[in-house]
């Protein structure tokens, strides 16, 4: 037996369902739909959980639990190609000039750069975080990173 030779069971595989071919089709004029109401028109779909205008279950049932996620640090994520870019030899990047340049937007909690990318420029970086392979990249090429609380 080769991967040729391999065929579905047979009855196992069926014909799609063509409704509204016709009357003689048996799936013709309401396509298997009923007459009229919500779930017979075009896009009449009753979305899930919905129980006729009764209050649902998931409402009915108390608030329970609780989640963390208000309390999570949210980290911007600057690579070291976009500060190549961006920065002149001997600039000062920190997060007030990570926003000058557009890398920055939004609230975050702390600012990470990342050693995605080569650096060429000696820059003084003044970040609450970087990573080891981006601290090396940018000594490297002659640049100082301290790490702001």
């Amino acid at each position: 037996m080769r991967l040729h030779d391999l065929k579905p069971t047979k009855g196992a595989r069926h014909r799609r369902k063509r409704v509204g071919c016709g009357e003689s089709s048996g799936h013709g004029k309401t396509s298997g739909r009923g007459n009229k109401g919500q779930k017979a028109r075009s896009g009449g779909a009753i979305r899930p959980g919905f129980e006729g205008g009764q209050m649902p279950l998931y409402r009915r049932l108390p608030k329970k639990g609780f989640s963390n996620a208000m309390f999570k640090n949210v980290t911007a994520v600057v690579n070291l190609s976009d500060l190549n870019e961006r920065f002149e030899d001997g600039a000062v990047v920190n997060e007030e000039s990570l926003r000058q340049a557009g890398l920055v937007k939004g609230t975050y909690d702390v600012v990470k750069v990342l050693g995605a990318g080569e650096v060429t420029r000696k820059l003084t970086v003044e970040v609450s975080s970087i990573s080891a392979s981006a601290k090396e990249k940018i000594e490297k090429a002659g640049g100082t990173v301290t790490l702001k609380a």
